[in-house]
């Protein structure tokens, strides 16, 4: 079975992570699967927009350390979402983690429900919100990101929002995006890919400037000693061994 359903109403595709029993965590089945997903998108005349969304509790919990994929690979991926002709949104109802920041951050409007959950927990492995910061730092207030960087703490849609890495927050989700959808319906593909090229050229200027590097540092951080440690002790529910 597919990690990525596709569904479409109205000239919107909605994907949908569909990988409930691993948290929908980004493991280099769903990163190809999703990729070839939006490049189906972006090539049909009929499709105006893209909603990404998810089954089960949890929207991503970023990297699968089991299967994880390439730091290439996923880099593309944010890219491709970044470069789409057409606005892709984020539909979220449950938790986001790690690399899944990285997957909302590169959509270019993102909407939670209250119940959601964020956490950049990547220094509690041994790591650092590497490649996903291609897309998160050109979005999100710096120093409210560098709390939740450096420590790995929970935080709910209500400072998400704040912060910048959601547009909106509501009981219904569904009833947040109802406008900006029928918005989307009424653009030509024209204006929308045009537009969507003026809002995306600076997050695409750090993908040219820093993409080789942040992808070199994510690999020599993942073969790391402490990161080995960090993903064991994760994987066996227990705390790791510089934890004080």
């Amino acid at each position: 079975m597919t990690p990525v359903v596709r569904a479409r109403t109205r000239g919107v595709e909605t994907l949908i992570l569909d990988s409930p029993h691993h948290r929908n965590a980004l493991s280099a089945t769903l990163v190809a699967d999703l990729a070839d997903a939006l490049k189906d998108a972006g090539r049909d005349t009929g499709v105006r927009a893209v909603v990404l969304t998810h089954t089960g509790t949890t929207f991503s919990a970023g990297a699968d350390l089991r299967d994880p994929p390439h730091p290439d690979a996923l880099v593309a991926l944010l890219r491709q979402i970044v470069e789409l002709p057409k606005p892709v949104l984020a539909r979220v109802t449950g938790h986001v983690r790690a690399g899944g920041l990285g997957l909302l951050a590169a959509c270019d409007i993102a909407a939670a429900s209250h119940e959601a959950t964020f956490a950049f927990t990547e220094v509690r492995i041994g790591v650092a919100p590497a490649v996903i910061s291609l897309t998160v730092l050109p979005r999100a207030d710096p120093r409210a990101l560098a709390r939740h960087y450096l420590t790995g703490e929970r935080f709910d849609a209500a400072e998400a929002a704040r912060t910048g890495l959601l547009t909106a927050v509501g009981d219904d989700v569904d009833a947040v995006l109802a406008p900006v959808l029928d918005g989307v319906r009424r653009a030509s593909p024209q204006g929308l890919a045009e537009t969507k090229r003026l809002l995306t050229a600076r997050v695409l200027e750090a993908f040219d400037r820093d993409a080789a590097d942040l992808t070199a540092l994510s690999a020599r951080l993942f073969s790391s000693p402490q990161a080995r440690e960090g993903m064991t002790a994760f994987l066996e529910r227990r705390d790791p061994e510089w934890a004080l």
